[in-house]
């Protein structure tokens, strides 16, 4: 999140919204950002598993920053890996290897007691419509091998939207998942981008399960990961119904620069954000 020739931004202003939401922070830069940025300003990371940190990362590692984090009094949440990983995949040796990078996620939930682990379906609209009751199966079995883990480190698991048109698949998914509980979060940015339908209709739908959210902008036209007020989503819509609502969740934002994160922070500032100071659905 910051560089080391650039001195940290004071971010003491926004301290009630700090307090209650996480900063995507992707495992490389963990160490330096603990260091720099997160401890300093007491900002909660959610951790981001991406890239070959769970292949070759020495387990002392995780476990400083896990010490740290908790020596401080600071929540995390994690982002489990994603990036060509297939757990609902045909070809057994990769989903194989989907599994098995996700097994070494959830092995870090007793260590680090994040207050959720935030996984992605893996579903493509183009690739697995054809045989969805295929993927639904294989997803499922690779799920039902990932939740116990999770449920006994108490932690909740938020499958998230990507490429999903519509909430249709996360039914499907959940339903064959009741016994787990598993919990929704809502990627305000992946609607804009990848969506055919609307927030509403998500929120609709999937509110039962719905535990946190994903904060980022974008003109509709890629996922751009912007700050918010950048883009066109309906941040003022959504947090008034959520508040309205009595919804209580966490939430991430999911910039990609200091500058975009601050950005974000300032224009919550204008809004009702108490939609943002909860705690995750019951495990």
């Amino acid at each position: 999140m910051t560089s080391p020739s650039k001195k940290p931004p004071c971010l003491e202003r926004f301290r009630a919204i700090t307090a209650h939401c996480f900063i995507t922070t992707p495992y490389p830069r963990l160490h330096d950002d603990l260091h720099r940025l997160l401890l300093p300003q007491r900002l909660q990371p959610e951790i981001g598993l991406e890239g070959n940190a769970l292949w070759h990362e020495p387990g002392a590692r995780f476990e400083e920053a896990a010490r740290l984090l908790h020596g401080c009094g600071l929540a995390a949440t994690i982002h489990a890996p994603f990036q060509d990983l297939t757990p609902g995949g045909f070809d057994e040796r990769i989903l194989d290897l989907s599994r098995e990078k996700l097994r070494r996620a959830f092995a870090l939930l007793p260590l680090f007691r994040p207050r959720s682990i935030v996984c992605h379906l893996g579903y493509n609209h183009q690739r697995h419509r054809h045989n969805l009751e295929r993927w639904l199966s294989v997803s499922t079995e690779t799920w039902k091998g990932l939740l116990p883990l999770a449920q006994a480190a108490g932690v909740k698991v938020m499958f998230e939207n990507t490429y999903e048109r519509d909430p249709s698949i996360h039914r499907a998914l959940f339903a064959r998942l009741e016994e787990f509980s598993p919990g929704f979060c809502l990627d305000v940015g992946h609607v804009l981008a990848f969506s055919s339908t609307p927030w509403q209709q998500w929120l609709a739908e999937l509110g039962p399960w719905l535990g946190q959210l994903h904060l980022h902008d974008n003109d509709g036209s890629s996922d751009a990961h912007g700050p918010i007020g950048s883009g066109c989503f309906d941040f003022q819509g959504l947090l008034q119904r959520l508040a309205q609502d009595g919804r209580r969740l966490l939430s991430t934002l999911e910039q990609r620069s200091v500058q975009d994160t601050l950005s974000s922070l300032a224009a919550l500032e204008r809004f009702d954000t108490a939609a943002l100071s909860g705690q995750p659905l019951e495990s």
